[in-house]
């Protein structure tokens, strides 16, 4: 068949050059250990938190090696393009402190970079010409089998096919049309997709080093993958070999579910001549359900898949990327306990350190990193920080905080300083609930609400609060006012000294730590919060003395 004029006659309007683009975007001048990642996200709907998973490497491999990190929009899927997708992924990349170095910012500004469009859409016309190539080559073919019910015309025709030979299992029936049958069809104005013309052989095997995954052995490509559908647009796999060579990046680090295809894509790389860049297959993000069983994180399941779903909770952008790059490089960790004050990006990051089983994400173990990363947090950025989260998404406590700076710096300064601080804020959401108590009135509190250790009745808590209200100063220093806990204690009948309670406790009501708990749910409804002494100086001795008069009545 002649090639050439079976180029020109399903694309008359590309001239097939592929070279004119090599000049338009000469190779990056990198030096060695330099490295050009980027991601590519679809526009078919929120970013996933997988997907910052990944760029994160992207970021991490970049930045290590001084090199470029950059965007670019997979917008070839329109039945599934979701509006203003593009912006969404590109602003949860900028606020998780992921902001591409170069390629697409979003559709309102201006693209940055020499190595654009980023945008694939607008990237056709170099698409038509790489594919009328392929053709030129003898590397492609026209399949005009229709999509929906084509299967069962496809399969016929293999089994008439297979009658006469027996090589052709996973070939497209398509590639033995002559230029006449095409050329008849064109005329007859029937769609048609492009079909890569496989020379690959699924029995046989090769050698492939990811970088993640180590060597593996994987089965060479035997199939006819299409690389350009009847529109026109390329599927990724076209769309990728083409793109990721014209803008020089030198490791592609994508999910592991496009692990089964990379022999197809190699081929691709191996049928234009191109070396192709090294690839990182990363692991899925994943969780454990309700039934105990292990699956990846679904974008129609669960809502943390959502990366907005974390601002919506109020975490911390550093609580999440600490917690990601602890799923990236398990001894993070260990690194973070012994480098407390250090910036988390200063972590010595390592690609062969990524494991290749699927991390689970866990809110237990982010909630417990975020109140580590919380904990090291000054009074007033705690302050700033939920009053800003409050704003958009708790409108009742942003008011009640709004002009009480000073006073909410001087609560979350308890128990927070020093080498062991207090670790209760997981995220800004948590803050009203955690510390209700101190911003609004116990007044309608009913005795439901309070959290008293049922081994005191109600007598003797009427009693203990009766006799704390005669002897509360707030004038008092810290010593004088504990030493007044222990003497009242010791006129109800509790020990002072907690080893002696546990050996004797037959002898005592409970410990002077009982007592404090008393006087602790009785003013805040709670058995644990941050030190009494100092949130009884911020409440003022009237606010005190009235919230125990009100328990009181309600026993």
């Amino acid at each position: 068949m002649d090639y050439e004029k079976l180029a020109d006659l399903l694309f008359p309007n590309s001239d097939g050059n592929i070279q004119k683009y090599f000049d338009k975007y000469p190779k990056r001048n990198l030096k060695d250990g330099e490295e050009v990642v980027r991601i590519a996200p679809s526009p078919t709907g929120y970013l996933h938190i997988g997907s910052v998973y990944g760029a994160f490497i992207d970021r991490l491999i970049a930045h290590s090696s001084n090199s470029i990190f950059y965007m670019r929009l997979e917008d070839t899927d329109d039945k599934r393009e979701v509006a203003n997708a593009g912006d969404i992924a590109y602003d949860m990349l900028c606020y998780f402190d992921l902001k591409p170095d170069e390629g697409y910012c979003g559709s309102k500004n201006e693209e940055i970079g020499d190595y654009g469009p980023y945008v694939q859409s607008k990237r056709v016309p170099i698409y038509l010409d790489f594919a009328k190539y392929l053709v030129k080559q003898g590397k492609a073919f026209p399949c005009f089998c229709k999509s929906g019910g084509g299967r069962e015309e496809i399969l016929k025709r293999r089994e008439e096919e297979l009658a006469q030979s027996d090589d052709i299992s996973n070939k497209d029936t398509c590639r033995n049309l002559t230029y006449s049958e095409i050329e008849t069809k064109i005329k007859n104005g029937e769609p048609f997709a492009l079909r890569l013309l496989s020379k690959g052989d699924g029995e046989k095997t090769f050698k492939f080093k990811d970088r993640i995954k180590g060597e593996r052995e994987i089965r060479e490509n035997s199939k006819d993958i299409v690389i350009l559908k009847s529109n026109s647009i390329p599927p990724y796999s076209f769309a990728h070999v083409v793109d990721d060579t014209l803008m020089g990046t030198t490791t592609v680090v994508r999910g592991e579910e496009w692990y089964p295809s990379l022999a197809s894509h190699l081929e691709l790389f191996e049928a234009f001549g191109i070396k192709p860049p090294k690839f990182a297959h990363t692991p899925n993000v994943c969780k454990i359900d309700e039934s105990g069983n292990k699956r990846k994180l679904s974008k129609r399941k669960d809502p943390e898949a959502d990366t907005r779903y974390f601002i919506e909770q109020g975490y911390p952008v550093q609580s999440v990327m600490e917690y990601i790059l602890n799923l990236i490089n398990s001894n993070f960790e260990d690194w973070r306990k012994q480098n407390p004050e250090k910036d988390y990006l200063d972590f010595p990051f390592s690609v062969s350190k990524i494991g290749s089983n699927n991390p689970i994400f866990d809110f237990v173990k982010l909630n417990d990193c975020s109140k580590q990363v919380i904990s090291r947090f000054s009074a007033e950025r705690i302050y700033l920080d939920s009053l800003n989260y409050a704003k958009t998404y708790n409108p009742k406590f942003y008011e009640t905080i709004k002009d009480r700076k000073d006073f909410c710096e001087k609560l979350f300064s308890i128990d927070r300083l020093g080498k062991n601080p207090r670790k209760d804020i997981a995220k800004w959401s948590d803050v009203e609930p955690l510390y209700d108590y101190i911003f609004y009135s116990l007044d309608g509190k009913t005795i439901a609400d309070y959290d008293f250790d049922e081994k005191f009745d109600k007598n003797t808590i009427k009693q203990v609060l009766a006799g704390y209200a005669q002897v509360y100063s707030q004038n008092d220093d810290k010593q004088t006012w504990f030493d007044k806990i222990k003497e009242l204690g010791e006129k109800f009948g509790f020990c002072s000294n907690m080893k002696e309670y546990k050996l004797n406790p037959q002898n005592y009501l409970g410990s002077v730590a009982d007592l404090s708990g008393i006087i602790r749910v009785a003013t805040t409804t709670r058995r644990n919060t941050p030190d009494l002494y100092e949130l009884f100086a911020l409440l003022g001795e009237k606010e005190v003395l009235h919230r125990i008069k009100h328990t009181i009545s309600l026993l």
